[in-house]
C-alpha cells in the first residue's frame, strides 16, 4: 500500500481519477500537509470520496509521534465510512462529499472547447478537419475552403445544439434538485436547508409525501415503534409501500431536544450500488448496535402514511445508493456500425491510392511535358521539381477526391435511426391500452440490429406469463385441494365448473378471490388441525403490510404477488392477516383476535429461496414457520416426514405439471432455552463488521433444519395474451428462444409446452439435472449422440455426409435433422457453464429448437447470454421485467423491458420498452426488419452516389495534365451532399418499405436476409462501388466524346470547360435522381417532393448561380455569366444528358428485370402474390357487379385464395430456406401453388429445419 511498511489502516481521499502524493507531517493521531507541493499520479482504481477545492486529507492511525514522512500511494480506497451526528467539524475531516448533484456535463465558459474536443475525438471529424487544414494551403489546395467548412461547420452545429439541448434540461434538472428545501437540525434548531447544503452526520426531518433528501439513518417518526412507510418507485420502479423501522435505543428520539444531544457515531460500508443491502454498526453510550438495510431510508424515495421522521445523514450527494445506481450503461453498437468503420478505413485506403496514383501521373506529366510549357505555365515559387510537384499534386487530389466519405454520411444516419425510433414510439398497434403505456425505444442507435436477431432470452414470469398470482390449488397433510369433481368421479373442466364457494360468513373475506374446492372450506369449518396450521402459516410468514381504510376494509401491500396471493388465500378461509408491529403480528382466526409476539424473520433471498417467521403464540409456545421452494426445504425436514413426503411431492409434480408454481411449507417447536442460545448467537453474528451475511445465513441455516412438513401451496400465473402465436411466428423466422427462469423444472418446461415452445412433434427434448460435472458432462454427450444417430441418413438417398460437406457448417450438430429441446436445471448449469465445458454445452444447445433453463440466478441468465454472443457471433435480444433480469437485458446486444408488476427496474436498463410480450413480434418482423432493410439500401445507395460523383475527377485527372483541377464548379461540389442528394436518400432510409407489414407478420422467412447479413455486406458493398465507378465512367466519357466534335447552332465549337462542367454535373444530379427512383419500393408524397424538388432545386441554384444578378453583386465569384442558359439551350448538350442517363441505368433495369423474373426474392414473391390477390378480388367484385346468378361459393376463386394463405399461416413451408422459396415462378399463380405444394411434400418426406440451408456458426 505504501513504502512505509505500517500496519496501521490507512484512510485517503482522492479526487476523481487522481490520487495526490506529497511529504506528510505526521503526529499523533492525525496528520497534515507539508508546504511542498502536491504531485499527481493516476489512480489505479475508482474513486470513492471526491475532493473539495482539490484538497488531499489523508488520516494514519498511530500511537506514537513521527516526523516528516514521505508516503507513496499507490491505490487506495475507502474501507468504511464514519459518520457522527450533530458533529460536522468532526466529519468534514474525511472530506465526504456534499449533497450536491452534478449529472450536467457543460458550463456557459467549457461548453465551446470541451464539446468541440469531444466531436473532434470522432475520427471522421477530425479528418475533415485536417482537409479543411490543407486547403487552407494555397500551394496544393484547387478548391475553396468553404466546399469542406459549410458541411463541416453544419455536422458540428447540429451536434452541438443537440448536446446543448440535453445538458440544458441536465442543469435545470440538477437545480431543480439541489434547490429542494430540507428542515436541517443545526445547533439545536430546525432550519431550511437547500439539498444541496446538506452534510454527513447531519439530522433531517422529513414530513409525509416529501422525498428523502440523501441516504439516512432513520431516527425515530411519528408511527409506534419507529416505523414509517416509504414509496420506492425512483429506485426500484416499485409502487407498493415498503416499511422501514427505527432501531429500538433511537426510535424515542422524537423530541428535538433529545435529538440535539444525539452524539452516537455510525460505522459502515463504504458508498456503493446495492440498494437490498446495508451493513453497518451505530456506536452510542458504549453500546453497539447492528444496523441493516431495514432501518436505511434511500434518496429518491417518498415518505408515505407518516407524519413525520427524524433521520441521520450517512451517504450525500454522490454518493447515495441512487447516484451509484446512475452510471452510464454500455454503449452498444450495431453489426452495420462497425462494418461500416471498417469500410470507411478501406475507403481512405483507396483514397491514398488513388491520389498516389495521380500524383505520380502528375510528376511525370511535369517531368516530360510540362517542362516544355515553363514559359506561360511556370511552376510556383515553392516547386522546383517534377518530384515535389507530384508531392503536392497527392495532397490536393485527397481534398478534391474526399468526397467518396462525405461527412454528411454519420448525420443521415443519425437522422434515419432517431426516425426509425420514432415510428417505434408512435405505433398504436404496440399501445396497452389497459395500462395506457406505449412502446418506447430508449436508444436510437440499434434499430437495424431489431432486423438481425438470432437468438431471444426470456424471463418467464412476468414476461411469457402475466404475473398476476392465483391460489389454484394445495396439499395439506397428504391431501389435494383445488380439483371439482363430477358425479362420475371425473375432474371438471374450468367451463364445466359449478359456482365458487361462498364466503360470505367470513365478513373480512375479499370478495375478488375464487375458489372451487368446497372441501377445504369444509376442513376448515369442522377444525382440522393440520389445515388450521396451514393458514395459520399462510397468515404469519410473511412481509405483506396491511393497511384498514375503512372498517373491514383491508388492503394488502405485498413486495411480490406470490405472497399477495397466499396471504389473501388465507384470509379468505377465515385467517385475516390484520395488521402488525416490529415485535407483533394480530390475526383474526375464525373470527377471532390473537395477537402473536414476533421474535424474528428470517428474510427471503435468491440463494437462501425461503422464508421463516419465529413467533409466540398467547400460550408462550415458540414455533418457527418456513415456506420455500421445494428444492430447499425439502432437504431440511426431519426424518419423519419420509411417507408424507412421497405423498406432497407427487402432489407438487402434478400441480408443475399443470404450470403451476409452488411453494413448501413447514414449521419447528423451538424450545425457549435453545431459542435464547440461539438469539444470541444471531445478533453476535449481525454486529460483525466483516461477512455479516454470510454469518447470519449460517446462523439461519442451523435452525431451519429438522422441519414438520404441513403442505405445499400451488399459484396459477397465466399466460399473457398472445404468447403461443408469438413464439411460434419468432420461430418461422429462424429465431432461437431460450427461456432462463427461476421456476421449478416441472412448472417451466409445461409453460413451455403452453406457449408452443415445446410441442408433442419433437423428436425428443433432453433434460440435464446432473449434480456433478461428469454427470452433466455424460448427460451431454448422450443428447449429442442422439441427435447424431438420428440424422446418419437424410432423406432422398442423401448420406449425412454429403449434406455436411455441401452446407459447409462450422459445427456437426447444426445439420441435424428433427427438433429437439433441451430442458437444464441450476444446478447442472452452474457446471456447463465452466470454461472446459461452455463449448459442449453451447454446441447442444444451439442444435435444439429450444432451450430452458430452470432455478437459474440473475448472473447465470447473464453467463448465458454472454456465452453465445461469444461463440456464435449471433445478434442476441434479452427481455425481461424484474430486477433479476436487468444484467441479462444489459449483456445482450439488444434489451428489452416489460413495464409489468415487478417494477420498472427493467425498463430502466433495456433499450426497448413496452407492456406485452406479444409486441416482440410486431418489433422484430415489422419494425427491426425495415430498419434494416432501410439502412442497408441508404448506405448502398449512398456510397454509390458519392463514387459516382468523386470518381469523375480521377478520369478527368488524365486529361488535365495530373493538375487537380476538379470538373465540377466548387459551388456544386459544396451542395451535391447537403442539398442535391441528401433528402431523396433520407426519405428512403426513413419510409422505405419492400413489403406492407401485413406481409412481414404473414411471411416470416422474410426475416433471414437480415440474420444472414446478405443486403449489406462486404460482398454488397463491393457491388455498389462498382455501379458508382461504371456510372462514372459514362458520366466523364461519353459528354467527354460527344463535346470533342460538337458544335452549337451557329457553328462555333460547343466544347468548353464551364460547358463541360454544367452537362456532366446535370447528368449526374439526373441519374442519381432515376437511380434513387428505382431504389424507392414504396412511395410516399415526400418522396416524390424530395426527389423531383431536389432536382428543381438544382436547376434553379444553377441557373441562379450563372445569373447576371449574382455577377454584378459578386463578380469575382459568378464570373461566367449565362453559361448555364446558353449551354442547356443546346439540343446536342439533352442529348449528351439522355444518353449518358440510358447508359447508366438501363443496365441497372435490365439486370433487375432478369433477377426477379429468373431468381425472385421472397420478398418479389410476396408482392407478386399480393398482386395476385388484388387482381382475384377486382374480379370477384367485378363477377358480383354483373348481377351473376347462382351460388356465391366459388370454389374455384376462394380455394384458390383461401388454400394459398392457409398453407402459408400453416408454417409448413416456412421451413425451407429462403433460396427455396425464391426459385418459385412468378409468371402463373397457378404453377406457384403447384410449385409451393411440391416443394411441401418434397420437405415431408425429407427433413427439416437447419439442413436445408446454412447456418452462421
Amino acid at each position: 500500500m505504501s513504502s512505509w511498511a505500517s500496519k496501521e489502516p490507512v484512510l485517503v481521499t482522492c479526487d476523481s481519477q487522481w490520487l495526490l502524493l506529497g511529504r506528510l507531517h505526521v503526529g499523533l493521531g492525525h496528520c497534515r500537509s507539508s508546504v511542498a507541493p502536491w504531485e499527481r499520479a493516476k489512480c489505479s482504481k475508482r474513486k470513492v470520496e471526491p475532493l473539495q477545492n482539490g484538497v488531499g486529507v489523508i488520516r494514519l492511525e498511530v500511537g506514537l509521534e513521527l516526523t516528516l514522512l514521505t508516503l507513496i500511494i499507490v491505490s487506495v480506497v475507502e474501507e468504511e465510512r464514519r459518520a457522527r451526528a450533530n458533529d460536522r467539524e468532526y466529519n468534514e475531516k474525511f472530506q465526504y462529499a456534499s449533497n450536491c448533484i452534478k449529472t450536467s456535463k457543460y458550463n456557459i465558459v467549457t461548453f465551446l472547447p470541451v464539446n468541440l474536443f469531444e466531436q473532434f475525438q470522432e475520427v471522421a471529424n477530425t479528418y475533415f478537419l485536417f482537409l479543411l487544414i490543407l486547403q487552407l494551403i494555397p500551394q496544393i489546395s484547387s478548391l475553396s475552403w468553404f466546399t469542406t467548412i459549410v458541411p463541416l461547420v453544419l455536422v458540428l452545429t447540429i451536434t452541438a445544439v443537440k448536446d446543448a439541448t440535453d445538458d440544458y434540461f441536465r442543469h435545470k434538472s440538477d437545480n431543480q434538485v439541489n434547490n429542494r428545501q430540507s428542515q436541517v437540525l443545526i445547533s439545536g434548531i430546525l432550519q431550511q436547508e437547500q439539498w444541496m447544503n446538506v452534510r454527513v452526520g447531519d439530522i433531517i426531518k422529513l414530513e409525509n409525501n416529501q422525498f428523502v433528501a440523501a441516504d439516512l439513518l432513520l431516527l425515530s417518526s411519528s408511527e409506534p415503534h419507529g416505523l414509517c412507510y416509504i414509496e420506492t418507485a425512483e429506485l426500484d420502479g416499485e409502487t407498493n409501500m415498503k416499511v422501514r423501522q427505527a432501531i429500538p435505543v433511537t426510535s424515542e428520539l422524537g423530541d428535538i431536544n433529545k435529538l440535539a444531544k444525539f452524539d452516537g457515531e455510525v460505522i459502515c460500508e463504504p458508498p456503493n450500488n446495492k440498494l437490498d443491502k446495508f451493513s453497518g454498526t451505530l456506536y452510542w453510550k458504549e453500546n453497539k448496535f447492528p444496523l441493516s438495510n431495514q432501518n436505511m431510508l434511500l434518496r429518491g424515495c417518498v415518505l408515505r402514511n407518516t407524519e413525520w421522521c427524524f433521520g441521520l445523514v450517512i451517504f450525500a450527494g454522490p454518493d447515495t445508493k441512487l447516484m451509484q445506481n446512475s452510471g452510464r450503461t454500455k454503449f452498444k453498437r450495431t453489426s452495420i456500425d462497425r462494418l461500416m468503420n471498417t469500410l470507411v478505413l478501406w475507403i481512405f485506403g483507396f483514397l491514398v491510392c488513388m491520389g498516389v496514383i495521380l500524383a505520380i501521373g502528375n510528376a511525370i506529366w511535369e517531368y516530360e511535358v510540362g517542362v516544355r510549357f515553363q514559359v506561360y505555365l511556370p511552376w510556383d515559387e515553392a516547386v522546383d521539381s517534377a518530384f515535389f510537384s507530384g508531392f503536392l499534386s497527392f495532397w490536393s487530389y485527397i481534398i478534391i477526391l474526399n468526397t467518396v466519405v462525405p461527412i454528411s454520411l454519420y448525420v443521415s444516419v443519425e437522422v434515419i435511426r432517431l426516425g426509425h425510433s420514432y415510428f417505434i414510439n408512435w405505433d398504436k398497434k404496440m399501445y396497452c391500452m389497459k395500462k395506457r403505456t406505449p412502446a418506447e425505444a430508449r436508444t436510437t442507435t440499434l434499430n437495424e440490429e431489431l432486423g438481425q436477431v438470432e437468438y431471444i432470452f426470456s424471463d418467464k414470469t412476468g414476461t411469457l406469463t402475466q404475473n398476476i398470482m392465483i391460489f389454484n390449488k394445495c396439499s395439506i397433510y397428504g391431501r389435494s385441494y383445488g380439483d371439482v369433481f363430477d358425479v362420475l368421479g371425473h375432474k371438471a373442466e374450468l367451463g364445466e365448473r359449478p359456482e365458487p364457494i361462498d364466503f360470505s360468513f367470513n365478513p373480512l373475506a375479499d370478495k375478488k378471490f375464487l375458489f372451487w374446492d368446497p372441501s377445504l372450506l369444509e376442513a376448515v369449518k369442522v377444525g382440522d388441525p393440520h389445515t388450521h396450521e396451514f393458514f395459520r402459516l399462510l397468515s404469519l410468514c410473511h412481509t405483506v403490510m396491511s393497511e384498514e381504510k375503512n372498517e373491514g376494509e383491508l388492503y394488502y401491500k405485498a413486495q411480490s404477488p406470490d405472497e399477495g396471493a397466499l396471504v389473501t388465500a388465507a384470509r379468505n378461509f377465515g385467517f385475516v392477516f390484520r395488521s402488525r408491529t416490529p415485535k407483533t403480528i394480530t390475526v383474526h382466526e375464525m373470527g377471532k383476535a390473537i395477537t402473536y409476539q414476533l421474535l424474528a424473520i428470517l428474510d427471503f433471498n435468491n440463494i437462501r429461496k425461503r422464508m421463516s417467521v419465529i413467533v409466540r403464540n398467547p400460550e408462550g409456545k415458540i414455533r418457527l414457520y418456513c415456506k420455500g421452494a421445494d428444492t430447499i426445504l425439502l432437504e431440511r425436514l426431519h426424518p419423519s416426514n419420509h411417507e408424507l413426503l412421497n405423498t406432497t411431492t407427487d402432489h407438487l409434480n402434478e400441480y408443475a405439471g399443470d404450470g403451476l408454481r409452488t411453494l413448501v411449507l413447514a414449521y419447528k417447536d423451538l424450545e425457549e432455552n435453545y431459542y435464547e442460545e440461539w438469539a444470541e448467537r444471531r445478533l453476535r453474528a449481525s454486529l460483525a463488521q466483516d461477512s455479516r451475511e454470510d454469518r447470519l445465513a449460517s446462523v439461519y441455516d442451523e435452525v431451519e433444519n429438522d422441519m414438520m412438513l404441513l403442505g405445499a401451496t400451488a399459484i396459477e400465473d397465466k399466460l399473457q395474451q398472445g404468447v403461443p402465436e408469438t413464439i411460434a411466428l419468432l420461430t418461422l423466422a429462424n429465431i432461437k428462444i431460450w427461456v432462463l427462469t427461476g421456476d421449478k423444472q416441472e412448472t417451466a418446461v409445461n409453460i413451455g409446452y403452453s406457449c408452443k415452445m415445446l410441442t408433442d412433434d419433437m423428436t425428443e427434448v433432453f433434460i440435464v439435472t446432473g449434480h456433478t460435472v461428469l454427470e452433466v458432462r455424460e448427460e451431454l454427450r448422450k443428447a449429442r449422440e442422439k441427435m447424431m444417430e438420428s440424422s446418419r441418413t437424410v432423406g432422398n438417398g442423401f448420406s449425412y455426409q454429403e449434406k455436411l460437406s455441401s452446407s459447409k457448417l462450422t459445427s456437426v450438430l447444426e445439420a441435424i435433422a428433427g427438433e429437439y429441446a433441451l430442458v437444464i436445471n441450476g444446478h447442472s448449469l452452474a457446471h456447463a457453464l465452466e470454461a472446459d465445458m461452455e463449448l459442449e454445452f453451447l454446441e447442444t444447445a444451439c442444435a435444439c429448437k429450444a432451450v430452458i433453463c430452470c432455478r437459474v440466478t440473475p448472473l447465470q441468465k447473464a453467463q448465458v447470454v454472454e456465452l453465445v454472443k461469444k461463440y456464435k457471433k449471433a445478434v442476441t435480444l434479452a427481455i425481461g421485467d424484474g430486477a433479476n433480469d436487468v444484467s441479462m437485458i444489459k449483456t445482450a446486444h439488444i434489451g428489452v423491458g416489460i413495464s409489468g408488476q415487478e417494477g420498472i427496474q427493467a425498463v430502466l436498463a433495456s433499450d426497448y420498452s413496452f407492456s406485452q410480450f406479444k409486441f416482440l413480434q410486431r418489433l422484430l418482423l415489422v419494425h427491426g426488419r425495415w430498419s434494416y432493410l432501410r439502412m442497408c439500401k441508404f448506405l448502398c445507395y449512398f456510397f454509390y452516389k458519392n463514387f459516382a460523383f468523386t470518381m469523375v475527377h480521377f478520369w478527368f485527372g488524365f486529361f488535365c495534365g495530373f493538375s487537380a483541377q476538379t470538373v465540377y464548379d466548387q459551388y456544386f461540389i459544396t451542395l451535391y451532399n447537403i442539398v442535391y442528394t441528401s433528402l431523396p436518400v433520407l426519405a428512403m432510409g426513413v419510409f422505405d418499405q419492400d413489403v406492407p407489414e401485413q406481409r412481414s407478420m404473414e411471411y416470416p422467412k422474410l426475416y433471414e436476409p437480415g440474420q444472414l447479413n446478405l443486403l449489406f455486406n462486404k460482398r454488397e458493398f463491393f457491388i455498389c462501388i462498382a455501379q458508382g465507378i461504371y456510372t462514372s465512367v459514362l458520366m466523364f466519357f461519353i459528354p467527354y466524346g460527344v463535346f470533342a466534335e460538337a458544335t452549337r447552332d451557329d457553328g462555333t465549337q460547343l466544347a468548353d470547360y464551364q460547358s463541360f462542367a454544367v452537362t456532366v454535373a446535370t447528368s449526374l444530379v439526373i441519374v442519381v435522381s432515376v437511380q434513387i427512383g428505382l431504389d424507392t419500393g414504396y412511395w410516399t408524397a415526400i418522396n416524390h417532393f424530395f426527389i423531383w424538388g431536389s432536382l428543381a432545386v438544382y436547376f434553379a441554384i444553377l441557373f441562379a448561380m450563372h445569373s447576371k444578378g449574382l455577377f454584378e453583386m459578386f463578380p469575382n465569384q459568378f464570373r461566367f455569366v449565362g453559361n448555364a442558359q446558353n449551354t442547356l439551350a443546346q439540343p446536342t448538350v439533352w442529348f449528351t444528358i439522355v444518353l449518358t442517363t440510358v447508359v447508366c441505368i438501363m443496365p441497372v433495369v435490365a439486370f433487375r428485370f432478369l433477377k426477379l423474373d429468373l431468381k425472385p426474392e421472397l420478398s418479389d414473391t410476396v408482392r407478386y402474390t399480393q398482386l395476385v390477390r388484388k387482381k382475384q378480388k377486382a374480379q370477384h367484385r367485378c363477377m358480383r357487379r354483373v348481377g351473376r346468378t347462382g351460388s356465391r361459393r366459388s370454389g374455384y376463386a376462394f380455394s384458390h385464395q383461401e388454400g394459398f394463405g392457409e398453407l402459408i399461416m400453416s408454417g409448413k413451408n416456412m421451413r425451407l430456406s429462403s433460396l427455396a422459396l425464391s426459385s418459385f415462378t412468378t409468371r402463373s399463380s397457378s404453377s406457384w401453388i403447384e410449385t409451393l405444394r411440391r416443394k411441401k411434400s418434397d420437405s415431408a418426406s425429407s427433413p427439416s429445419g437447419g439442413a436445408d440451408k446454412p447456418l452462421k456458426g
